[in-house]
């Protein structure tokens, strides 16, 4: 059988991988492995989403571990090396836009083996960030290009990208969260933490330009403390985050702030208990904007940019900035009852993943898919 090589590497791969995975299991038509480049290596933020998603133990853990980019990068992708030449894969697909997802995009194009890129064609525009580097040339080397939305398909075709690399399946995430959203509410997570369903905000802040920065950093931990003043902030603390708010002094502050909740990674579940019962959702996050869509949650983007653009023209997201004036008046707009309404975006409708898995078997000539498009 022609053999697919998924490889995911850090927090926010396993919720794009795990439905893909699961199509392809249940076609049977193409044989698959999983393998885990090991850049989130912490049980909270890497191992236990494996357990909530239903996702088999990877048949290979590479162990990289954290560093600067440039050295993540190159022990990835040398240690995928050494993956791709015993595995010998027909097909390698990555996702989403992690140091991981360009390690095996270089080296499989080095060797030249047939890539893919789900959540191809989304772009900030903003040059500083390591994603927007990672997902530019990811989609340069890719032979097939997978987008969640119209809006990436028009950006490929801008950069000059073939049409026919180009297949629009929809967002591989929102499959995930249509599957797990029951089960997830079905868990204590609420009164464990004494909250009530509407009555609290969540947090999350991971991005090297609002934690690296103490001036941006201290704005947004102030604006959280005017909303805190309103209703509870649950704030589920990145560790690289609670590692510069011991460097910058900010942690008795956090401490004192009333209101404001900092508590542990959480697993997948468990975070999703959290986030679909809020009244609102602050993030730097690129996959909580497209949660909180398809969730119908206000979500407050703080940044500048986005590479989810559907998420504002036709979601509940605003993007906000870093202003802690900007972020105040916009959080208590949505807490007076001026929210904003959205709709959930095309083809993201829990079928992704199946999209996905027909176009993997119609690219390598097998199974059902191929044979009708043969026709």
């Amino acid at each position: 059988m022609k053999k697919v090589l998924h490889i995911v590497g850090a927090r926010p791969n396993f919720m794009k991988v795990a439905p893909i995975h699961r199509a392809i299991s249940e076609r049977g038509s193409l044989s698959q492995k999983l393998v885990h480049t090991g850049q989130h290596y912490d049980v909270k933020m890497s191992d236990v989403f494996f357990s909530d998603l239903g996702m088999p133990a990877p048949d290979a853990h590479l162990g990289v571990g954290s560093g600067s980019h440039a050295e993540q990068t190159a022990r990835v992708m040398l240690e995928l090396e050494k993956v791709f030449v015993s595995e010998k894969p027909d097909l390698v697909s990555v996702v989403g836009d992690v140091n991981s997802t360009l390690s095996a995009a270089l080296v499989a194009a080095k060797m030249g083996i047939p890539l893919s890129h789900v959540e191809a064609g989304l772009r900030s525009f903003e040059r500083t960030m390591p994603e927007e580097i990672n997902r530019i040339l990811t989609d340069r080397v890719a032979d097939l290009l997978l987008t969640p939305s119209a809006d990436a398909d028009a950006n490929l075709l801008r950069e000059g990208l073939e049409p026919a690399r180009i297949r629009l399946v929809g967002n591989v995430m929102i499959d995930s969260l249509l599957s797990a959203r029951d089960r997830a509410l079905r868990l204590p997570t609420l009164p464990d933490l004494g909250l009530t369903p509407r009555g609290y905000a969540v947090c999350t802040l991971h991005r090297a330009s609002n934690v690296d920065d103490p001036t941006v950093l201290g704005g947004l931990l102030s604006a959280l403390g005017h909303v805190a003043s309103r209703l509870p902030v649950v704030f589920p603390v990145h560790p690289r985050t609670r590692k510069r708010f011991a460097e910058m002094g900010f942690g008795p502050t956090l401490e004192r702030t009333p209101g404001l909740r900092l508590v542990d990674p959480m697993g997948y579940l468990e975070f999703l208990a959290l986030t679909s019962q809020a009244r609102l959702v602050f993030t730097d996050s690129g996959g909580l904007q497209e949660e909180t869509t398809v969730l119908g949650i206000p979500c407050l983007t703080v940044r500048d940019t986005t590479e989810r653009p559907i998420t504002v023209d036709v979601g509940t997201n605003l993007v906000v900035g870093t202003d802690p004036v900007r972020i105040q008046n916009a959080a208590d707009r949505i807490l007076d009852g001026y929210e904003k309404k959205g709709r959930i975006p095309d083809r993201w409708d829990g079928h992704t993943g199946e999209r996905i898995a027909q176009v993997y078997e119609q690219f390598l000539g097998v199974g059902e898919a191929s044979r009708l498009a043969a026709v």
